[in-house]
C-alpha cells in the first residue's frame, strides 16, 4: 500500500524558509514522478514542481521559478520542497503526490495516483 506523508509546515515569517518533507513508502518509486501542489484558502488545487525520481529531473509551474526548490533523497525515499523568501500568498496546504513517470510531464491533478494528506504551510507578514 502506497503512502506518502508530508511534514515539515507550519506558521513561518514571511521572508523566511521552510522546508517539507514527503516520506514515500509502500512500493519502489523508481519509475515515478513526485510532484508537490498546494491549495491556498478559496482556491483550487495548484501544481508547485515535480520530480523524475529515475534521474532527477525536474519541472517547475512557472510561480515557483525561483523561490521553491524540489530535491530527493533515494536513501530515505524521501521528497523535499525547500521554500526560501516565504510570503503570505504561499499560504496554503501543501500536498505530496506520486505518478508513473511520463515522457511529456503531466502536471494536472488526475494525472496523480497517490497523494498525502497534506501539510498546512502559513506565512505570516
Amino acid at each position: 500500500q502506497v503512502q506518502l506523508v508530508e511534514s515539515g509546515g507550519g506558521l513561518a515569517q514571511a521572508g523566511g524558509s521552510l522546508r517539507l518533507s514527503c516520506a514515500a513508502s509502500g512500493r519502489t518509486f523508481s519509475s515515478y514522478t513526485m510532484g508537490w501542489f498546494r491549495r491556498a484558502p478559496g482556491k483550487e488545487r495548484e501544481f508547485v514542481v515535480a520530480i523524475r525520481w529515475s534521474d532527477g529531473r525536474t519541472y517547475y509551474a512557472d510561480s515557483a521559478k525561483g523561490r521553491f526548490i524540489i530535491s530527493r533523497d533515494s536513501a530515505k525515499n524521501t521528497v523535499y520542497l525547500h521554500i526560501n523568501n516565504l510570503k503570505p500568498e504561499d499560504t496554503a496546504v501543501y500536498y505530496c503526490a506520486a505518478q508513473i513517470s511520463t515522457i511529456v510531464w503531466d502536471t494536472t491533478v488526475p494525472a496523480y495516483d497517490y497523494w498525502g494528506q497534506g501539510t498546512q504551510v502559513t506565512v505570516a507578514s
